[in-house]
């Protein structure tokens, strides 16, 4: 593990309140001006007002390709950097913006460990209504999330993978800003969540990076065209920090796979294991880990690369390395063999269609949150998940449909939790009399 050392150099410091003129107007940061001001975070030297109106200049103001690089590697040596170099196995991790349904982790990381690379995930906060990967995994009795440093490199020589919660030692001048960019509407900032997702990445160890960029009414992003414009951004600052990286944008306009929960995610998850599950999920998370092994340099060529993720989802070994990393995490993977042992909802009920017709449209944020209602989320960080509820056998675009027919299956404990969420349940189906054309999975490739 490392920490930044500031070398001596001629700098003379700015005001915060010229600094703030500066990006308003335009102008574009030096290096050391942005060292400077992740310097004045950590210390609390710089005001909250001010940094406030910094993080709206640069909304506005946008930054440079350098300014951002900048930024994210200032952001990354804020904290202590892990050296996973006595590792002899590339090691590659995943992130994804975030969408709904998304259990592409659950199956990627095992996936790739069974492929001989390593991943060193560390997963931070998503976006309000999406059930994150730790809260998933949280559904087999005993997962432990939370691991330190050295007990994360240890599980990742020992067994090649870990999903843990973000350490705070890892870039936390990131933390500071994420929470004053969400008071202050500054989130959706295409430099702000670069310097953000990479600075915490890398920090991890990671030699490279797949992104999957979510866009569409179930993601934060909802323009096509700005989700294209953070791949572009990601992969281009991963390269400047000497980074293999690779970024697909992909549909986040309904959910993924057939489920939205805990427990059914990760029934879902254990199906794609097998070889089995959605079809949609099964495009992703082949597309996703045929990219994870030709980054690592295990698979030179496409049809390599499908071969292996194939191989490994379908011979039992990418299962094998999921129970692998719940054992490791003190998770009970009798579970995984036995799902039917993940606590089931008393009630199951269908959304019936109100008329004949073709799936045209779904918003999937409306159903993250009626299944956020339900009592799969949290609203704070002392709620209870209730494990068993969400939704399942969800229609999909373009799917046919007879009055009363279900839409999907609503699994629920509590009957006043089930009014509440039926409102967006229903608001999030829209039904034509023609078919539609369902929007492809995966947008584009940025590399």
């Amino acid at each position: 593990m490392t920490k930044r050392t500031i070398p001596a150099r001629r700098f003379i410091k700015p005001s915060f309140e010229s600094l703030i003129e500066k990006k308003r107007d335009g102008g574009e940061f030096t290096q050391e001006e942005i060292r400077f001001i992740i310097d004045s975070t950590l210390d609390g030297e710089m005001p909250q007002h001010q940094l406030a109106a910094l993080m709206m200049a640069i909304y506005f103001s946008n930054m440079s390709a350098q300014e951002t690089a900048d930024l994210t590697e200032e952001m990354m040596l804020s904290g202590e950097v892990i050296d996973l170099s006595s590792i002899a196995k590339p090691k590659i991790d995943k992130y994804s913006t975030g969408g709904v349904g998304d259990k592409t982790a659950l199956v990627l990381v095992p996936l790739a460990m069974a492929s001989g690379v390593v991943v060193p995930m560390m997963c931070g906060v998503e976006h309000d209504y999406v059930i994150n990967t730790l809260d998933k995994l949280s559904a087999f009795p005993g997962f432990k999330s939370h691991l330190s440093i050295d007990g994360f490199v240890s599980q990742l020589s020992r067994i090649g993978g870990a999903i843990v919660a973000q350490d705070e030692k890892l870039a936390p001048a990131d933390g500071k800003f994420y929470a004053l960019r969400k008071e202050t509407g500054t989130i959706p900032s295409l430099p702000l969540i670069t310097g953000s997702v990479l600075s915490k990445k890398l920090a991890e160890g990671s030699e490279g990076l797949v992104i999957d960029v979510k866009w569409g009414n179930g993601s934060f992003i909802k323009d096509l065209e700005q989700a294209k414009q953070l791949a572009r951004s990601m992969t281009r600052v991963g390269r400047s920090m000497k980074r293999r990286c690779v970024a697909l944008v992909t549909d986040m306009n309904q959910p993924l796979g057939d489920t939205v929960g805990t427990a059914l995610e990760i029934k879902e998850a254990i199906q794609l294991l097998k070889g089995e599950g959605p079809e949609d999920m099964k495009e992703l998370v082949l597309k996703l880990g045929m990219e994870i092994v030709r980054l690592a340099g295990v698979a030179g060529s496409t049809l390599s690369a499908k071969q292996t993720v194939q191989r490994h989802l379908t011979d039992g070994s990418a299962l094998q390395k999921f129970k692998d990393l719940v054992k490791a995490q003190g998770g009970d993977t009798a579970f995984i063999d036995h799902p039917e042992k993940f606590p089931a909802a008393r009630h199951i009920r269908k959304l019936p269609a109100p008329k004949r017709g073709y799936v045209h449209t779904i918003n999937a944020a409306m159903i993250a949150r009626g299944v956020h209602l339900l009592g799969a989320g949290k609203e704070n960080s002392h709620d209870k998940i209730d494990y068993s509820v969400g939704v399942s056998e969800i229609k999909k675009v373009g799917t046919q449909v007879k009055q009363g027919e279900p839409l999907m299956m609503i699994h629920y404990n509590d009957e006043s939790k089930l009014e509440q969420a039926l409102n967006y349940f229903k608001d999030a189906y829209r039904l034509a009399p023609k078919r539609p054309t369902p929007p492809p999975l995966i947008v584009e490739r940025v590399a």
